[in-house]
């Protein structure tokens, strides 16, 4: 069902399956799949697709341009997974031709009023972002990381999968996947235990993060020492593989 007061521009495709609240604006060039509901007084503006099944709450703001002083207004895109959830009062801006072109969020993500997801930013799947946290741009978030309230994260910034992220956080530098960063400036405080518990890792998978944690980051090597380290002493799982070469990878740095 969509609204007499709602006003969609006739270059949108729109499922039949699909509601779209009163004084709601749909630009040229959306597409919404089947099953997605849309609330009142939100703006989708041109160039943005979103899938299946999603929810987005009263004045969301979609598809505006990026808020980069480089912009200069070539076609670029949003693109927002099945079955996200978008809250109260959330912005996410179009990609740049520098950046790639796209900003992106993945599959089921949770995002909660006030936050902000900027250009060319890639959001994974399953994450959550709470209340008024903020993505610069050309960030990259994993798979079911999860992101507090009043969150900062530096543009170029990587964090990893099952990552969390304290409330209240200033991130500078990439955050490894499967740990706890937390504070300003972001520091470590070891693995995301409960949230790896959570998620249904074994209790050898979450013995052996530890002691990869440990040899990182806890006995003063330096890096390229303790990854040798951890490729002799910790059995290479596909976590550990995956949390070395995050570290080897980083271009920013690594929050310690």
């Amino acid at each position: 069902m969509i609204h007499d007061t709602a006003l969609i521009n006739s270059g949108a495709e729109i499922d039949s399956n699909v509601d779209i609240g009163a004084y709601s604006i749909i630009g040229d060039n959306v597409f919404i799949g089947s099953g997605t509901v849309i609330g009142s007084h939100v703006v989708i503006d041109p160039f943005v697709t979103i899938g299946r099944n999603c929810r987005i709450f009263q004045y969301a703001a979609i598809g505006a341009v990026p808020q980069s002083l480089k912009f200069e207004g070539e076609k670029t895109y949003v693109k927002i997974g099945n079955g996200t959830i978008i809250r109260e009062f959330v912005t996410i801006h179009r990609g740049t031709g520098f950046g790639g072109g796209i900003t992106e969020v993945g599959e089921e993500n949770f995002l909660m009023a006030y936050t902000h997801i900027a250009h060319d930013c890639r959001v994974g799947r399953k994450v959550v972002m709470a209340n008024s946290a903020t993505l610069a741009g050309h960030i990259t978030i994993g798979d079911h990381a999860t992101i507090g309230g009043l969150v900062a994260v530096h543009q170029f910034v990587k964090i990893g999968e099952y990552a969390f992220v304290g409330g209240k956080s200033a991130v500078v530098k990439d955050v490894p996947p499967y740990v706890i960063a937390a504070g300003d400036r972001a520091e470590l405080h070891g693995l995301n235990s409960v949230g790896l518990k959570r998620h249904g890792f074994s209790p050898t998978t979450l013995s052996l993060l530890k002691k990869t944690y440990r040899i990182i980051f806890r006995i003063g090597l330096t890096t390229n020492e303790a990854i040798e380290r951890v490729r002799a002493e910790v059995e290479q799982v596909p976590e550990v593989v995956n949390f070395i070469d995050f570290i080897r990878s980083s271009q920013r740095g690594v929050t310690r």
